[in-house]
């Protein structure tokens, strides 16, 4: 070690971390060094390959600067070659990790990753035009927008939408961890904290977007449209004899086709928000409304103040 390095007592802290990780893995019946390398995806390489996607789904607003109409085509099928093995690799730490307890081969894990990545690169097609609709959603949804290339660019909503609809897809696949990572990078960029197992039609628009929170078992219809501080939440969180808290509960809301939800809305637990509804403001809800009402803080309230 340099000279300069010994004021930090370097050795002392590297010889403390390392009985530190000792002790954990002791802890979680890990043996030390019997991976030999790396057992879990890595968050940058995630963030590498999901920036990858977005270009290759839409080369000529979301990829290089210097990309041209007429080698469009090899830019997408160049990024998809580099950014689907990059992919694969992830996957496939994410699959032997979650296979280091179980009798499945070796062969069977790397059958199951093959196969999971070229249907992911089968649905991606149909993930660009369901994204269409989210873009169009945006662009007619909102008065500000002055073109749905702004929409595409600027939006923190539909950077969000993209990153969940990649993230669902992986979630669905069998891919929770990578579904993860990818959401909580947009996560982070955005404000956005879309859960990748939620369920959201087409033509889905996040304005503004800062706080918003969409749970794990959310079920979203077509045309849906919320604002920013909204939660889509659950109200409470079984537990079993343990104390340990229950999980695969459908615990979020449904919300029906052509529903508007405004900012700072509450909704928690599994109720249904009824077609063509209106949720106001700052409402704090948790019972079923039934299909086309307007719901704000006003009508809401008896005539004594307390909550209907």
């Amino acid at each position: 070690m340099s000279e300069r390095s010994s004021h930090w007592q370097l050795q002392t802290i590297v010889s403390q971390l390392r009985t530190a990780r000792d002790q954990w893995r002791a802890q979680n019946g890990r043996v030390s060094g019997e991976q030999g390398g790396r057992e879990l995806p890595s968050r940058a390489a995630m963030a590498e390959i999901l920036e990858a996607l977005c270009g290759a789904l839409f080369p000529m607003r979301l990829g290089p600067v210097d990309l041209r109409e007429e080698s469009e085509d090899f830019y997408v099928g160049h990024t998809l070659d580099v950014a689907l093995n990059a992919l694969l690799a992830q996957a496939r730490l994410e699959l032997r990790y979650a296979a280091r307890h179980s009798l499945a081969a070796d062969t069977e894990v790397e059958a199951r990753t093959i196969q999971i990545i070229q249907d992911f690169a089968l649905a991606l097609p149909g993930l660009r035009s369901l994204l269409d609709t989210d873009v169009l959603a945006a662009y007619h949804g909102d008065p500000a927008a002055r073109s749905v290339d702004e929409v595409l660019l600027c939006y923190p909503g539909i950077l969000a939408v993209i990153h969940h609809r990649l993230a669902h897809h992986l979630y669905r696949a069998g891919l929770p961890l990578l579904a993860r990572i990818s959401a909580e990078i947009a996560h982070s960029a955005t404000g956005i904290d879309i859960h990748p197992g939620a369920q959201i039609g087409r033509s889905f628009f996040i304005d503004h977007g800062t706080g918003v929170v969409i749970g794990e078992t959310a079920i979203i219809g077509e045309r849906v449209r919320i604002y920013q501080a909204v939660t889509l939440g659950a109200k409470r969180f079984p537990a079993d004899e343990d104390g340990q808290l229950q999980k695969g509960h459908a615990r979020h809301p449904i919300v029906e086709d052509d529903v508007v939800i405004y900012a700072g809305a509450t909704i928690l637990g599994r109720i249904t928000i009824g077609q063509g509804s209106t949720i106001g403001g700052n409402v704090w809800l948790t019972r079923n409304v039934p299909a086309g009402c307007n719901l704000t803080q006003a009508n809401l309230q008896h005539d004594d103040g307390t909550q209907k």
